[in-house]
């Protein structure tokens, strides 16, 4: 087995980096995940999450983890409406009767990212998750990385994974290729107790999840399990917007007054989203060049959004970033390879092909969404007349 007696550290403890260090716990490894928060409770986690048959459920199908899912998942959350800017609703997946389920290569059930994360947690071996450890540095030792966190402390490891996100600090140990900016700002928030804070959106939710397209924006609402919802506002902007805005994103009637203006001729029932939110962050959104390709090494490599970084607009990031935890694990542990760079190069190539694609397709998709037409054209796809 290529990984026995090796070491291995995955950086960030993200549904990725928790899949993968499932699945090769399963084949005996010896594995550690880095998380950078200090523990379970220490950030708020975002909306929810749709998986895929071929992609997120095929990895926890192989993880062993498809029952703890059926008991987490949300029936009824994947039930959509697609409305104007004035919250007209012109497609509405609630009054379409549901009959797809598991095995159902269409199905897409959603779970929150906390109760998928924690189902993740409690199928690693006690101690797996190392918290309170953010990356600080890392030097070659022999063969092996040397890693030191902001805490001072330090550890080595024969394998790093890179799983720790948008702004991997691992990414740079691969590959110099930067991620280019799409164009397109978000603005993400929560709102605690919806239904008290933000009535009308949350009648509007019906426990599911909403796109409202309009004037080349739109706005992402999903209903959450612990009674609060999360949104996406996006809009085209500079990448520079979040310091040339001037905004202070603590600030609810500052955001408030921001939405009034930039979103002027909107419902105001929207406005509800501001009355009481906790901290809105904004996201510059950005992608990974197409092309991007680099050679393989022998103890080093990247999934997830550290690999192929994408926007959200075709809801692929945490089915890509489950998918490459159950190709590397494959590849990882698989007799067909020599040793550990031929495992790696093989997924690394797969991996970047499958994301290349996706890309293009997100890309695409970001585009048409924030385009004047953007509202027909996402109509047309949930209508069957995709455009």
């Amino acid at each position: 087995m290529l990984l026995q007696d090796k070491k291995i550290a995955i950086i960030g403890g993200g549904p990725g980096g928790l899949t993968l260090a499932r699945l090769l716990q399963l084949h005996g490894a010896t594995v550690h995940v880095y998380e950078r928060d200090a523990n379970l409770h220490e950030r708020e986690q975002g909306g929810t999450l749709d998986l895929h048959h071929e992609s997120g459920l095929a990895a926890l199908r192989q993880a062993g983890l498809l029952d703890a899912f059926r008991a987490a998942y949300r029936p009824g959350a994947d039930h959509m409406h697609i409305t104007d800017q004035h919250a007209t609703i012109l497609h509405d997946d609630h009054a379409e009767a549901q009959t797809a389920t598991f095995g159902d290569a269409h199905f897409r059930p959603e779970i929150d990212r906390g109760p998928l994360r924690d189902l993740l947690l409690d199928s690693l071996q006690p101690g797996t998750v190392v918290w309170g450890r953010q990356f600080a540095a890392m030097q070659p030792a022999g063969p092996a990385w040397e890693i030191t966190f902001r805490n001072g402390t330090t550890t080595t490891a024969d394998l790093v994974i890179g799983a720790d996100g948008a702004n991997s600090k691992i990414r740079p140990f691969v590959t110099p290729i930067r991620p280019f900016y799409s164009g397109v700002m978000v603005v993400e928030g929560t709102v605690h107790a919806a239904a008290q804070q933000a009535p009308q959106v949350s009648q509007l939710l019906q426990g599911g999840k909403l796109f409202a397209l309009g004037q080349e924006k739109t706005l992402v609402v999903s209903a959450k399990g612990d009674s609060s919802l999360n949104f996406y506002l996006g809009f085209k902007a500079p990448e520079t917007w979040p310091h040339d805005s001037d905004l202070d994103f603590q600030n609810a009637a500052q955001l408030q007054a921001w939405f009034r203006q930039e979103f002027a001729g909107w419902a105001s029932l929207w406005e509800e989203l501001f009355a009481a939110p906790a901290a809105c962050v904004p996201r510059p959104q950005y992608c990974m060049p197409l092309t991007q390709t680099w050679p393989a090494q022998p103890s080093i490599t990247l999934l997830g959004d550290a690999a192929h970084l994408m926007p959200p607009y075709a809801g692929e990031g945490v089915n890509m970033a489950m998918l490459d935890a159950l190709e590397l694990s494959n590849c990882l542990t698989s007799p067909e390879f020599s040793d550990l760079q031929a495992a790696i190069a093989h997924y690394e190539q797969h991996m970047r092909q499958r994301a290349a694609a996706v890309a293009q397709d997100t890309m695409e998709q970001t585009v048409a969404l924030h385009a004047p037409e953007g509202l027909a054209h996402l109509v047309g796809l949930f209508s069957g007349v995709g455009q």
